[in-house]
């Protein structure tokens, strides 16, 4: 009955074999794909952001890098002087706008830019700020961690651990649902 039932998921189907079979739970659980409303991010030409590329941002990098590296990002090639307008579909700048912008904020871009009314300069400013604001409780959780190198294999070992009973616990009971019994 449940091979014929065509709505179901896996998980589901996985979830009633385990009831009826009376183990009444799954093993190995196939995860489901977890998406942000950003599923890549954008590197600083546009493209991927790839560190072969060398177009990125990384995670802890000291604010006036980040500042530097979005102020010198490339922009809308249409746009040559600041009188241009410009289109911000066409600027790498934009993909960050969707990211770290507020709708205000994307207007203000959209109207400025089209207009000529704003610079790109002045374009990118709230994204380094958007980036510098996500980038702020990162570094500080990170700066304990630098100052105490030890607290970090300290950590690693724990986990280490953890994941070793885990792991033993998982493979009893994946031995058990096949049937390979070595007690």
């Amino acid at each position: 009955m449940l091979n014929e039932a065509q709505s179901l998921s896996l998980g589901d189907r996985e979830r009633l074999f385990g009831w009826l079979e009376g183990t009444r739970k799954m093993i190995l659980v196939e995860p489901d794909a977890l998406l942000t409303h950003a599923s890549r991010m954008p590197g600083l030409d546009g493209q991927k952001m790839s560190k072969s590329y060398g177009n990125t941002i990384t995670l802890r990098e000291d604010a006036d890098a980040v500042s530097k590296k979005i102020r010198t990002m490339q922009t809308d090639p249409q746009r040559v002087r600041r009188t241009d307008p410009g289109d911000p579909e066409k600027c790498p700048v934009w993909q960050f706008h969707l990211i770290y912008s507020s709708e205000e904020v994307k207007g203000w871009v959209q109207t400025g830019c089209r207009s000529a009314g704003i610079g790109c300069i002045e374009c990118k400013q709230p994204v380094i700020e958007g980036v510098l604001r996500e980038q702020e409780p990162m570094r500080e959780r990170a700066r304990m961690y630098e100052e105490d190198p030890q607290l970090v294999k300290n950590i690693i070992a724990d986990g280490c651990e953890k994941a070793r009973k885990l792991a033993q616990e998982t493979m009893r009971d994946v031995r058990e649902a096949i049937g390979l019994d070595y007690s």
